[in-house]
């Protein structure tokens, strides 16, 4: 088959960058080439099904990588006149997540994904579903997409097919994989937005345990991003949007990562020091088990005077020296656990790494293929938890495909 411009990938990216594509060039026309049965899947799951679309509060600090994210976002039309004024999706800024998520005000991801159906089926926008591509061959006057047995002529490429993370949703990296052959550069790839591995050892005794509180990325002694929320503890990993929004620091630091957790970032050391002098006075006859009730959840309140003091647990609390209440106090404040990697693919929320920005220009077309535009998490950016990496999806989506069409219709199309 024939078409003006294919669109390699039906996400949040690949909708948007051939709705742009349409809009910006009428009479060209635009296909979808999606890997799954059905275009959207992986925006429906986002969010637990709510589809946290975007952030009140993004900035530079919110975007990692090569690609400077922001500077397009920056650029771009905001959320509201996307989704509102232009798909007519009201949207409403939620509680959960990072402060300031924006969510479809219907709290449903399908809300999103049917908004941009219909913009597809009225702009006359092509459809092509479970169709894989596994070959990209420059031609004269374009490029033959390869599909099993099928050729797909087109004379621009837009590339929105994802990186690796959360590969049920078709983002397995094969896009990724080919581009690499075909001489782009990537940076290191790596899991991002996802939970990280520490020694189960470590763990012992913490499985389940949820305990709000600061979680600080650490490397050579040295303090690299430090996070506030709910860490949840599992058999080998720290997960919770916390340690999500530094998993991408394992791309630089692996080897040499650590996260250290004050579960009570709200009090001071001295603070805290004379609480539990206090407590070594009040409830010196119960046992050592019971030093921390009060504080924290039993699990947790038993790991850490267990790891913190040599005594048995049914000692009295008055039989805890000085040191002790300095252990105790350090197990609290500074509880650190060395990384020993990331989550797999299926559990991380989007890719650190992928095409390097020195492969695109400032329209996200191709420095190595001329009319080809790549946009989404194939690019070196990753974003943080909270809206960060749909809202990249959006904009890089609008810029790629708003740029491919123009390009066309330079051409005389």
């Amino acid at each position: 088959m024939k078409t003006d411009i294919a669109v390699i990938g039906g996400g949040a990216s690949g909708i948007t960058a051939a709705i742009a594509a349409k809009e910006a060039n009428r009479r060209a026309d635009v296909t979808i080439i999606e890997k799954l049965p059905r275009t959207g899947k992986k925006i429906i799951a986002s969010g637990n099904g709510k589809c946290n679309l975007s952030n009140k509060k993004i900035s530079e600090y919110n975007y990692h990588g090569s690609v400077r994210a922001v500077d397009i976002i920056g650029n771009m039309p905001d959320y509201t006149s996307f989704f509102t004024d232009y798909l007519g999706v009201l949207c409403v800024s939620g509680s959960e997540g990072r402060e300031g998520g924006i969510y479809p005000r219907s709290n449903s991801s399908n809300t999103i994904v049917n908004a941009m159906r219909m913009k597809l089926d009225e702009l006359g926008i092509k459809e092509i579903c479970g169709c894989e591509i596994t070959g990209i061959i420059p031609e004269n006057n374009g490029y033959t997409l390869i599909c099993g047995d099928e050729n797909i002529h087109c004379k621009r490429v837009i590339i929105a097919a994802g990186g690796y993370a959360a590969p049920s949703f078709g983002t397995d990296g094969g896009i990724m994989r080919l581009l690499k052959n075909m001489g782009y550069k990537t940076s290191k790839i790596c899991p991002a937005v996802a939970p990280l591995r520490v020694n189960p050892d470590k763990l012992k005794g913490l499985k389940g345990v949820r305990v709000k509180g600061e979680i600080s990325a650490v490397s050579g002694g040295r303090i690299l991003r430090t996070e506030r929320g709910e860490m949840q503890f599992n058999e080998n990993n720290i997960s919770g949007i916390c340690v999500f929004n530094l998993a991408y620091l394992f791309a630089e630091y692996e080897g040499k990562l650590s996260l250290k957790a004050d579960f009570l970032p709200d009090m001071s050391w001295d603070e805290l020091k004379n609480y539990l002098e206090n407590i070594r006075k009040s409830r010196g006859n119960l046992p050592l088990e019971e030093l921390l009730t009060g504080i924290f959840v039993k699990n947790l309140a038993v790991y850490i005077v267990k790891n913190s003091i040599e005594n048995p647990l049914t000692d009295r609390i008055s039989t805890l020296s000085n040191s002790g209440i300095q252990s105790v106090l350090n197990r609290i404040k500074s509880l650190e656990f060395e990384v020993c990697g990331c989550s797999p693919w299926q559990n991380s929320q989007s890719t650190m790494g992928g095409i390097h920005a020195s492969c695109v220009d400032g329209n996200l077309q191709s420095r190595l293929h001329k009319g080809i535009y790549l946009c989404g998490e194939i690019l070196d950016t990753a974003g943080d938890c909270g809206g960060y990496n749909l809202q990249w999806a959006w904009s890089s989506g609008m810029l790629a495909g708003g740029s491919c069409g123009k390009s066309l219709k330079g051409a005389g199309k």
